[in-house]
């Protein structure tokens, strides 16, 4: 569903788009993300590249030759594309890219990092928010080094608040002053379908929620820690999947890791970790358990306990990835609706056949 007319007047005053901009969903484009933005493009009169069928190194060459300038992306697709080897990516230009927004699911602070060694210095932003709340906060280029974890700041017309399960207003800073996140907004829904009941339960003094738990520092940014259904209770203490997963993550031999609860009769919950090990690595369960001892507080302080994990070398395959983000499949079309280039001229423009096989046709709007 696209995002409403006013999370696109938001994202528009931050990202500064103009009607030259040339736009490549990354994602399907039922998801409110891509098909959402790809709908501000065309409310502003900008071209639209649509893939016929997400590949990599494809996705790079579209990039290069259409000089793309802004994308949306969960963080799964960009993590298959900055895996290509050094030599495939050299290849292609992809100077021109301005404004690569993140959302859809938490991009690890390596995972930034590794995007940020390939792709233009200022050209990564973060947005959070859903289909049913709107963009809710923005991290901005130059914040994105600087503010590890972070999602941003609240966007124009968005308030955001705190509150615990008693319903009290968390005022603190820093992760030990968590709280669900809620918000007000011009582009809250106004009822899930049906199931209004759900909806009045996820209200809070005139906010609402997806459930996402969160806090925020003396600055003002936020800090997603994970959905709140997701969070495992380990002998009492609260631990989020979501920050071991970053820290897993950050192990050059890792490539994605999943993370979740499974039951203990001995500490309510532990952790369980499944890894994708990169291609040739040796990576085995003695040192994984190490790192994130090393490196997560949660991870040493909580006795957290990864009883098991497992490995898949093969980066990128279907039974192997944790991702529930699935990519569309569907024709290469050059969507311009500015009125520059009629739909006939279109038409008539030749096959994309040039790098890759399965490369699609251009088609009319």
């Amino acid at each position: 569903m696209p995002v409403t007319p006013s999370s696109q007047q938001r994202s528009s005053r931050l990202l500064d788009p103009t009607s030259e901009d040339i736009y490549v969903p990354t994602g399907p484009l039922y998801h409110s993300g891509p098909g959402g933005f790809m709908g501000m493009a065309q409310a502003l009169g900008q071209t639209v590249v649509l893939q016929r069928k997400f590949a990599p190194e494809d996705w790079l060459r579209l990039i290069s030759k259409y000089r793309v300038t802004s994308t949306f992306s969960a963080p799964t697709p960009i993590r298959m594309i900055c895996t290509l080897p050094p030599e495939t990516k050299a290849k292609y230009d992809t100077s021109s890219l301005k404004r690569m927004i993140a959302n859809a699911a938490p991009w690890s602070f390596a995972l930034k990092q590794t995007y940020l060694a390939d792709f233009p210095g200022d050209s990564l932003w973060e947005v959070y928010g859903s289909t049913e709340l709107g963009v809710n906060c923005v991290l901005k280029p130059e914040d994105q080094l600087r503010k590890p974890g972070s999602c941003g700041q609240p966007s124009p017309m968005v308030e955001v608040k705190l509150f615990d399960d008693d319903g009290n207003e968390v005022t603190g800073f820093g992760p030990n002053n968590t709280g669900e996140l809620f918000v007000k907004s011009p582009s809250v829904f106004a009822d899930y379908y049906k199931q209004h009941d759900k909806f009045e339960a996820d209200q809070k003094h005139g906010y609402q929620t997806v459930g996402d738990i969160a806090y925020r520092d003396d600055e003002g940014f936020i800090f997603i820690c994970d959905r709140k259904k997701d969070m495992i209770i380990s002998g009492g203490m609260n631990i989020y999947p979501a920050e071991i997963e970053a820290t897993l993550e950050s192990h050059p031999d890792v490539y994605e890791a999943a993370v979740f609860g499974i039951p203990s009769d001995e500490w309510g919950e532990t952790v369980h970790a499944v890894i994708v090990a990169r291609e040739g690595s040796g990576l085995d369960d003695a040192q994984v358990t190490a790192y994130a001892r090393e490196k997560s507080w949660r991870a040493t302080k909580c006795r957290v306990r990864f009883r098991g994990w497992t490995s898949c070398r093969k980066p990128a395959a279907a039974n192997c990835s944790s991702a529930s983000f699935v990519l569309l499949s569907g024709p290469v079309a050059t969507v311009r609706s500015n009125g520059k280039q009629p739909a006939s001229e279109l038409a008539s423009e030749p096959a994309q056949t040039e790098a890759l096989p399965d490369s699609g046709s251009v088609l009319p709007t």
